[in-house]
């Protein structure tokens, strides 16, 4: 497989990695479906596993997504720009704090975004905690573990 080839991969990881913060964006499919194109093209057996653990990863994913209560983020006042500071926040965290750090910087990242929009501590952590009850810990569950597929393909 070419580097130009892999770059493409990369970018279509790379949009399914932004499409799990975008509402009707099949952001795990993306990332599964770059995966899989680059297995195909790249017969090996690391490649083989990396596919299966990815697929193992992504449906255990949607059984816990599954279970969580349905969302409801436009309701409870979550915006694009939320999104992007959570995203950036697990992005950061991931990167910071392998793997587990996603979860801390998805929340701070929430935290801070509403900080800077209410200027109060207690609003930011009231505005959090339903934020993250309406629908906060299915959206961290998709891009937790496309963060985890992603990295585990980069690796």
């Amino acid at each position: 497989m070419g580097v130009w080839e892999l770059l493409l991969v990369g970018l279509v990881v790379l949009l399914g990695l932004c499409g799990v913060l975008v509402p009707g964006v099949p952001g795990p499919w993306l990332v599964w479906s770059g995966v899989l194109w680059w297995a195909l093209n790249d017969p090996q057996p690391v490649a083989w596993g990396v596919l299966v653990g990815a697929t193992c990863i992504l449906f255990l994913a949607q059984a816990v997504r599954w279970a969580l209560p349905p969302r409801r983020l436009r309701q409870s006042g979550a915006s694009a720009r939320m999104a992007v500071y959570a995203g950036a926040g697990a992005l950061a965290g991931f990167l910071l704090l392998p793997v587990l750090g996603a979860i801390p910087g998805f929340v701070g990242g929430i935290y801070l975004c509403e900080r800077l929009r209410l200027g109060g501590s207690a609003e930011a952590r009231a505005s959090v905690h339903t934020v993250m009850r309406a629908g906060g810990w299915s959206v961290l569950t998709e891009l937790f573990a496309c963060l985890l597929v992603t990295g585990v393909w980069v690796g």
